[in-house]
């Protein structure tokens, strides 16, 4: 791909790096960063990507509440058609058409076979001396439950795991050849999945079988059925979306656990507390950072005035640790009693996927508690996830105490 054949001004600002966090160990623990930038300029223009940075709670609320003033749509676009990039009333249409196929109830009756699988994963692991929670646990439970919500072969999650890893890449750095080859890969892996996806459509059409596929093809509302490209849309979105934010929903949480053994063993003791550990994951670690939009029109936020087609990127993760809205924000509190974090979006496009995410996380952290105590493998060297907008590492070995 030629690199100026997206214009420097036009790319997407999450996929670019924050100058500001530069190393590994910035990477992987960003957030002394995020207050720093929060209390020395809430909203700033970023010249070097293009775009305005949101720190503050409140500020983010009302930019993803807002869908009239800042737009889901995008300069830069891959070759999909998602909800995510949607603005009403079209928004509006489809996702009531995936809710009628994507219900809590429809949701709440995996919950039995998700322990199945999980139950499945630990037996596999409960011999060995240590494990990559990323490799044997966290990535295959969310893979294996959206294979087989989508109704597609399960042997396949490998392939489903090498591009959603793919299609939530960022660029190594702000130069022109690294946007380039960044952009490169993602396409690739719009265009695989959606030769697979177009496979397995085809197949539903003829053959309708009890899956979310089927499901996705006979909705409609108002007479009116979603399009082929919507249903493609919404295929690579679930894959993606649901694999890395549950991924890194778990393996956040045991690297949390680790690194805080007090928290641990409260939660061991009393298992009751693990959905409060999961919606604190979420706060203190949050799988997704940072959430874009595009001005719709000129706006003003606090001093800012900020043109309509300007980039304006939601730091999430930032507006988590706001002292204004949270208290001890720093501090990992597994007995908070209200807890508004912002890591599933807010508004129109809050996260569809938030209930199987949370039932996922709830599922996996209570089999793990309940196999007993487990610690961080020593002198392994942790390695972010290569995306700006994604908080996550590739690979995190532990091992059970009683092993």
């Amino acid at each position: 791909m030629n690199p100026k054949a997206v214009k420097r001004e036009n790319r997407y600002a999450n996929l670019i790096p924050m100058q500001e966090i530069k190393s590994v160990e910035q990477q992987l623990y960003p957030f002394d960063i995020y207050n720093s930038l929060r209390q020395e300029a809430p909203i700033r223009y970023d010249e070097s990507r293009n775009c305005w940075d949101v720190f503050d709670y409140e500020t983010v609320k009302y930019i993803l509440k807002n869908p009239s003033l800042f737009s889901s749509k995008r300069a830069m676009e891959e070759r999909q058609e998602s909800i995510l990039m949607m603005d009403p009333p079209k928004h509006t249409k489809l996702r009531n058409l995936v809710n009628k196929a994507f219900t809590p109830r429809a949701i709440q009756h995996l919950e039995g076979h998700i322990e199945e699988i999980a139950d499945y994963l630990l037996d596999e692991v409960s011999s060995k001396e240590k494990f990559d929670i990323v490799e044997d646990f966290a990535g295959p439970l969310p893979i294996i439950v959206i294979a087989e919500l989508l109704g597609v072969p399960i042997q396949d999650r490998a392939l489903f795991k090498k591009y959603s890893d793919d299609l939530v890449s960022g660029a190594e750095n702000n130069s022109d050849e690294a946007f380039a080859k960044m952009m490169q890969k993602r396409n690739e892996g719009v265009i695989f999945l959606q030769g697979y996806f177009k496979e397995i459509i085809a197949e539903r059409q003829q053959n309708k079988q009890e899956d979310l596929i089927s499901l996705l093809l006979e909705a409609e509302i108002d007479g009116e059925h979603l399009t082929e490209e919507e249903v493609l849309g919404f295929c690579i979105l679930l894959l993606v979306a649901g694999n890395e934010t549950t991924t890194n929903l778990i393996t956040n949480g045991v690297r949390y656990m680790t690194e805080d053994v007090d928290v641990q063993n409260e939660v061991r003791r009393d298992i009751s507390l693990v959905p409060n550990l999961v919606e604190e994951t979420l706060r203190y670690y949050p799988p997704i950072q940072a959430i874009g939009r595009i001005a719709a029109e000129d706006v003003e936020l606090g001093e800012c005035k900020i043109k309509r087609g300007q980039q304006v990127i939601s730091w999430a993760a930032s507006a988590n640790r706001d002292s204004a809205k949270f208290e001890w924000p720093d501090t990992f509190v597994v007995h908070r009693k209200t807890n508004p974090h912002v890591s599933f979006g807010f508004g129109i496009h809050f996260c569809l996927g938030a209930p199987l995410a949370r039932m996922e996380g709830k599922i996996a952290f209570t089999k793990l508690l309940e196999k007993g105590g487990f610690s961080k493998v020593q002198n392994q060297s942790l390695k972010p996830i290569d995306s700006p907008f994604v908080f996550g590492v590739k690979k995190y070995e532990i091992a059970f105490n009683n092993a």
